[in-house]
């Protein structure tokens, strides 16, 4: 095996939803999809593409100039900082955009600060570029995630080059709040970091809480590379369209690193995308708030057990450690016992966890959701 791949991994995922395989009766909370259907115009969209000449073809390399536009509009009203098309770059999904951005700004033995708990293809696309991920706690206070802002500082060193954040996160539905946003700049400004913003489901936000993005705060637009997708809000995920925005310089680096991993992505997505992206902010609604009623769900089933509410996204975290179970172990014994497909956590960040086991609510129906927690009785004695 080379060296790269040493510290590395198998996804636990995949494993979990081959072990489950087509069996209708187990509760299929592993993996991200969502029921939900994309946008009914950029459905009919991309299926117009399928005839075009314009979108059967390589160019232009960095995406459509429409796409790239409607990424530097829904920035510049996010942000209130001008966005040209030309700070943008299009990508296979945002997982491509991590790896490019990962690529432009770090070299290797360059250290990255990521959360802990967080998701593990950020963790290892670190580790892919050569980079040392770092990480800073995430504790639970009055239910819910927050940031450990010592514990960031203290992460911090002289080979850090990036914060590489996701908001809300991802496994575990953490939000950061106005205070940990102001401690994340104020290290950036001081250190002069790169903040890597990892803004897939940013607008995926419960109890109506407000999405705020980083770039909007004093000093830190010039510092800012935002990775966004269409797979999570717009329920686009086979489409596998993404976008890296930031300041002209290093997008410049960006598009080297993404044609000479890629290429281009697909024109026929992309004409889909830029549909999606289209749509009023109220589209979002529906599906917003079908996703929180299915976290109350899932939260009702877990009531008096260690799980930590999310604020945001389309999953959350049960402590299983709490129980007396790592999380591999407690993630065999839902699939065996109570025919639950869960993700262990194990990987997913550094000291906490493997006391985790991840709860996706996005794709089953709450009827089906409150099956849990029966099911959780069979296989954990909860």
């Amino acid at each position: 095996m080379v060296r790269r791949l040493v510290d590395i991994p198998g996804f636990s995922i995949d494993r979990v939803a081959e072990a489950a395989g087509d069996d209708p009766e187990v509760l299929r909370l592993e993996n991200l999809d969502s029921d939900l259907p994309p946008p009914p115009r950029a459905l009919a969209v991309t299926r117009a593409a399928l005839e075009s000449e314009a979108a059967n073809s390589y160019l232009p390399f960095t995406g459509t100039v429409a796409l790239r536009s409607a990424v530097a509009e829904r920035l510049r009203r996010q942000t209130g900082h001008p966005y040209d098309p030309n700070d943008v770059v299009i990508t296979c999904g945002g997982t491509e955009g991590m790896f490019d951005a990962l690529l432009a700004v770090t070299d290797p033995g360059d250290e990255v600060l990521l959360t802990d708990p967080t998701y593990a293809g950020m963790v290892n696309r670190v580790r892919l570029a050569g980079a040392v991920p770092r990480f800073a706690p995430l504790v639970v206070e009055r239910g819910e995630w927050r940031l450990d802002v010592e514990g960031l500082r203290a992460a911090v060193s002289e080979r850090t080059r990036a914060v590489f954040f996701m908001n809300p996160s991802m496994p575990s539905g953490a939000l950061l709040d106005a205070s940990e946003w102001d401690a994340i700049a104020a290290l950036c400004r001081e250190r002069s970091l790169w903040l890597l913003y990892n803004a897939a489901m940013e607008r995926i936000l419960f109890d109506g809480r407000a999405c705020a993005h980083p770039a909007a705060l004093p000093g830190m637009a010039e510092r800012t590379i935002t990775i966004g997708s269409v797979s999570k809000e717009y329920r686009m995920i086979g489409w596998r369209i993404g976008w890296v925005a930031g300041p002209p310089a290093i997008l410049r680096d960006v598009a080297r690193v993404h044609v000479y991993n890629v290429v281009t992505a697909t024109g026929i997505a992309q004409a889909g995308a830029a549909a999606a992206l289209a749509e009023p902010a109220s589209e979002l609604a529906p599906y917003l708030a079908e996703w929180q009623r299915r976290r109350d769900a899932l939260l009702g089933q877990l009531e008096g057990l260690p799980a930590v509410r999310p604020a945001g996204g389309w999953s959350l975290l049960l402590d299983v450690g709490a129980m007396g179970f790592d999380s591999r172990t407690a993630s065999r014994l839902l699939l065996e016992r109570g025919r639950v497909a869960a993700t262990p956590m194990r990987d997913w960040g550094s000291e906490s966890s493997d006391r985790f086991v991840r709860l996706v609510f996005s794709r089953e129906p709450v009827a089906r959701l409150a099956q849990l927690r029966a099911r959780l009785e069979r296989a954990l004695g909860a």
